[in-house]
């Protein structure tokens, strides 16, 4: 038996994700025995990836409450840029950091963190073309295809996603 069964996860997502990003790590926790739910601008929409792939939200960020969780997966791609500019998101975001609990971001979702305010004091990665913005957010960039700090997990890029999901596996079975 999974020592993750039980356990909630929340999932942002908006149009123009990284595609990879959201998929592997959902379907990698749900057969943690994780129940995961994919939130959006709206329930029941749905979302095209930035190859295409559709997902359909579960339910609004508007709606979700950070007590309901035990961790946040942030998938990369163009959505974070989008998504970091609604109140609700960066809200839940530090809501999950102050609460010691999962913050897991990959290659360009480091930027909703960044606009949370959370990042200061923290190891981290991302893409490279976010590595400026996570510094200058406080934050102490390091090139590897995992780093975990604390309660925070974070990746470069898709080739990265085993190590990404072996380290949020990791973080939600303390």
């Amino acid at each position: 038996m999974s020592t993750l069964k039980g356990k909630r996860i929340l999932m942002f997502v908006d149009h123009v994700y990284e595609d990879l990003e959201l998929w592997y790590p959902k379907l990698r926790l749900i057969e943690e025995g994780c129940e995961v739910i994919v939130a959006g601008p709206e329930a029941n929409k749905v979302y095209d990836g930035k190859n295409g792939y559709p997902c359909k939200s579960d339910a609004a960020i508007d709606d979700m409450n950070e007590s309901d969780f035990d961790g946040l997966v942030i998938p990369g791609g163009f959505a974070p840029d989008k998504l970091r500019r609604d109140q609700k998101v960066l809200e839940l975001t530090r809501q999950f950091n102050e609460s010691e609990k999962l913050v897991a971001h990959i290659c360009h979702a480091g930027w909703i963190p960044i606009s949370a305010k959370i990042m200061k004091g923290y190891k981290c990665t991302s893409t490279p073309g976010i590595k400026d913005d996570l510094i200058n957010a406080g934050a102490e960039w390091i090139d590897e295809a995992l780093v975990i700090d604390r309660n925070m997990v974070s990746s470069r890029r898709p080739p990265d996603l085993p190590d990404f999901c072996k380290g949020i596996i990791e973080v939600l079975g303390k």
